[in-house]
């Protein structure tokens, strides 16, 4: 049972914990990531294969006591092969629902930059609405419900870019990034000590624990003038000469919802402008479109983000 913000992230740390026991020296991704189920929030983990994004997905379900689902994108698949439909079932002679594997708690999208337009655009209300329209139906999706998608920065051919409508709607933007060689180490030690491939955790929480720690981070305090600094900084994204499109209001409701999950695993009721400004790059990275003569250019848009940061007045507040 979670009640207050010390449960909140007492828990969230035991979760934590045992995911790293399969994930190894990626603690401060695994803190985003557990933030951003808080939150409600959806994650792009964008990098080079083999750097373990599908087994961060498969762990947090698996702590997290969630039903979970895979689907590996291809350019073939089609969208009712993620929503499902209606079948006919010829000895009852009526039509019988077929769930796709969209109705999941977790829902892993593997390289999802390879199925077609039409196929991504199937996850758009799935996303935004938690819920799948069939034959005019709306069914709904299990509580809670998360998309973890995965793309390859490196590879393009054969590739789909995401639509902006579709980045928008994944709260963040993670890179797993390569281990050092002690973390690399470990990662051989604990293969070759556990004989076999698959670690075992265990479930530390269920579905309905994770909603009430959810609405336990509701009732985290922010600041009037925290409010205006996010706003100060999502507008500023719309003013830089070098972008074209700038962040919707969705990424202002993003900051505020991270910093709040944020904040609650840290065992605090108040956010503080740390809350904010550690979440600016996988917030804003992904929702910023610049203008097409820095297309080419590598870190246009981290350095962006890191101008405007340093640009907009940091308001002093305290604990509420």
């Amino acid at each position: 049972m979670v009640n207050n913000i010390a449960d909140v992230a007492a828990t969230g740390k035991k979760i934590i914990d045992e995911v790293e026991r399969a994930v190894v020296g990626k603690r401060k991704l695994l803190e985003m990531i557990m933030a951003s189920m808080l939150a409600g929030g959806h994650v792009l983990l964008e990098d080079n294969p083999g750097l373990g994004k599908t087994l961060v997905a498969r762990s947090f379900a698996a702590v997290l006591g969630l039903d979970f689902k895979r689907i590996q994108f291809t350019p073939d698949l089609l969208p009712g092969d993620i929503t499902g439909g209606y079948i006919l079932d010829r000895a009852k002679n009526n039509f019988q629902l077929r769930q796709g594997p969209i109705f999941a708690n977790i829902v892993l999208a593997d390289e999802i930059n390879r199925a077609s337009p039409k196929t991504q655009s199937a996850l758009l209300e799935a996303m935004q609405e938690e819920q799948v329209t069939l034959e005019g139906e709306s069914l709904p999706l299990p509580e809670p419900f998360l998309v973890i998608a995965t793309q390859n920065p490196i590879e393009y051919e054969g590739t789909f870019p995401l639509p902006e409508a579709q980045l928008d709607r994944f709260m963040l933007k993670l890179s797993v990034g390569y281990p050092d060689v002690a973390e690399e180490k470990e990662i051989l030690n604990r293969r070759h000590t556990r004989r076999q491939e698959d670690v075992k955790l265990e479930s530390v929480t269920s579905a309905a624990e994770l909603m009430q720690m959810r609405a336990v981070v509701e009732t985290v305090h922010v600041d009037p003038d925290l409010e205006e600094y996010i706003a100060r900084i999502v507008h500023a994204t719309r003013k830089d000469r070098r972008v074209a499109v700038g962040a919707s209001p969705r990424g202002s409701l993003a900051f505020l919802k991270m910093a709040r999950a944020y904040a609650a695993l840290e065992g605090r009721d108040y956010i503080l402008p740390d809350d904010i400004k550690r979440f600016a790059q996988p917030i804003l990275a992904h929702r910023i479109i610049l203008i097409p003569e820095y297309w080419v250019a590598r870190d246009i848009t981290s350095e962006v983000i890191s101008g405007i940061l340093d640009k907009v007045s940091v308001p002093v507040v305290g604990k509420a």
